[in-house]
């Protein structure tokens, strides 16, 4: 492994990296539910489904790399279960109708997701 990508996996930073991309997530979420929907015209922009499987493929990435790591380095599986009900809530939204639904239930994964990131990040230290 990548010396730099290893000391980046030991400092945590992968782990706020990808709580970053959480909270972008979210923020594109909020966006996209309310303000873009009075917005009709921008709105198929941001809701096209590629961006939303380009965004779940990231997540999944980063999660596989930062709570694959840690529960292989502190031995703890918990933060990787827990991440992975947030992975596999943010997918089973994805196969919802474009709504305040399917919104709300990608927050809920995305929630779930910081904090599997969260417990990685904690256990790490």
């Amino acid at each position: 492994m990548n010396s730099n990508l290893r000391q980046a996996l030991l400092n945590g930073r992968v782990d706020r990296i990808a709580m970053a991309l959480s909270g972008l997530c979210v923020a594109h979420c909020f966006v996209t539910a309310v303000v873009l929907g009075l917005l009709a015209s921008a709105g198929g922009i941001f809701e096209s489904p590629l961006f939303h499987e380009v965004g779940l493929m990231l997540a999944i990435l980063l999660g596989a790399i930062a709570l694959g790591h840690g529960a292989m380095v502190h031995r703890f599986m918990m933060p990787a279960a827990i991440g992975s009900l947030g992975l596999g809530v943010m997918a089973g939204a994805m196969t919802m109708d474009h709504g305040w639904q399917e919104s709300l239930y990608t927050l809920i994964g995305v929630a779930i997701l910081a904090l599997g990131h969260d417990l990685n990040h904690r256990a790490g230290r």
